[in-house]
Formats: C-alpha cells, structure tokens, sequence
C-alpha cells in the first residue's frame, strides 16, 4: 500500500511518529473487523474517510484502490444474497435474495473499505525507506523486515521484466488466443521470468555478502515521539472507543449481557 504520492505529504498524520502510526492502524483495523452491525460499520467508513482526507491522500490513487478491491466484493453481492438463509426480499427466477444476505454483504462491503482506508491514510503514509527501521522500532524479526523490504523492492523490478518479455512477444506479433500455441507461449514467458527472477536474486546475495550485510537494515534516523504525536494518537483512539460503543449500544441489551 505504501506509494510515493502518498507518502510525500506535510499532514499532521505524515508528521506523526510511524510506529504509533503502525500500532494505530493495527488497533484500528482490529476494531472495525470486529464490528457486526451496519450502523457501526458506517460510522466505520466515515471515521476512515475523515482520516484519508486529513491525511491529504490523492484522491485519484484512493479511488483506483478502492475500485480493486470493491472489483472482488463485488461477487460477493452476486453470491451472498442468494446463499444466506433468511427472511426473502425478492426473487429472480428459481434464486431467493434474502434480507440476511443483503446485509451481511453490505456489512462486508463498509468494514472492508473502512480498513482499506485506515491502511491508507496510516500506512501507506510511511515512506518505504523508514517502514524498515519502523519495523525494527516494534521489535519485528529481522528476517520478516528483510524479506518485507526487499519483496516490496524487487517484485517492481520482476514486474518490469514482465512487461519487457510481454513486449517482445507482441513485436514478435504474438496473439493471445485458446490455443496450444498461447499456452506455450505463456508457460515460456513465465519460466523465462523465473529464471530471471532467480538470477538477479543470486547477484542481489552476492552483493549483499560482499558490503558485510548481516541480515539486518540500519538507518540514522531516530524516532521520538512528542506532543504532537500522542495528540494524534487520542484523536483516533477516541474514535475507536466510539465505535465500540455504537456497536454495543446498536446490538442492543444483549450484547451489554454478553
């Protein structure tokens, strides 16, 4: 999720210390998967979308994600609806659509894109060249940073390459069809990739060993964390405690007994 038109901004949020950041997102995302009423995923999204404004996000690269993902939710209206035993709203054909299953996945629908959102306005702020040392900062294994660090890194470069392989297949006038040949073509296209991939990550190694890297990344940067910084930090934990009452009180006296 980190990208470099959202993490060159001069909000408060971009100002603020990357590990609360981190530790927020995670509180956060926790609570809001937690929630099973659609008044209290509402709430939900509106809090996040408060959020990805004050974080200044550009709102052509927040739509683009948000597109994707509702892309997938979008066979869960086809499917939900129709599978959820329950109270019948309407009928097509021998199919029933159930109240039940309305719900739950327009309930699915408003937790996801709040989580989305929080992800984005919370993390995906955090440059990439201090997710490594933030990370380290919360005591994550060294191994996961690494890996974390150089996935995000190098899955661009095998992305290129693909592009390039791509390329050279059209010039080659290279047609996609249902047939053996594009089939072959594609299997050819991947094993050559994966060769590459594999090379560059043997040269990578090499390289590595030679400049003495010890399986960890170290930076000059020390973060403190200030005023500033748990201010913001109480303006979304309030929120989040919000939440929780909205859905206590939407579930109404059963869930003060439960």
């Amino acid at each position: 999720m980190t990208h470099t038109s959202f993490s060159s901004g001069q909000s408060l949020i971009h100002r603020t210390d990357p590990r609360l950041r981190l530790v927020l997102c995670l509180g956060l995302a926790i609570v809001m998967a937690g929630l099973n009423t659609l008044i209290g995923a509402s709430f939900a999204l509106l809090f996040s979308a408060c959020l990805a404004c004050s974080a200044g996000l550009p709102l052509r690269g927040v739509s683009q994600r948000l597109l994707l993902v509702n892309g997938f939710i979008a066979f869960l209206w086809i499917m939900l609806p129709f599978s959820a035993s329950g109270e019948t709203v309407f009928q097509m054909g021998p199919f029933q659509a159930t109240r039940e299953g309305i719900e739950l996945a327009g309930l699915i629908t408003l937790k996801s894109n709040s989580i989305l959102l929080c992800i984005m306005a919370l993390v995906a702020t955090i440059p990439m060249a201090d997710m490594g040392q933030t990370l380290a900062s919360l005591r994550v294994p060294d191994k996961f940073t690494v890996m974390f660090i150089l996935c995000y890194r190098y899955l661009h470069l095998i992305r290129e390459e693909y592009r390039r392989l791509a390329a050279a297949a059209r010039i080659r006038c290279f047609r996609p069809g249902t047939n053996r040949h594009t089939y072959r073509t594609y299997g050819y296209l991947l094993g050559m990739l994966l060769v590459g991939s594999y090379e560059r990550g043997r040269r990578v190694h090499q390289a590595m060993r030679l400049r003495a890297f010890q399986g960890r990344f170290y930076s000059l940067r020390r973060f403190v964390i200030r005023g500033r910084d748990l201010g913001v930090a109480l303006g979304i934990a309030i929120p989040a405690m919000a939440l929780i009452l909205i859905e206590i009180y939407a579930r109404g006296p059963a869930a003060l007994m439960g």
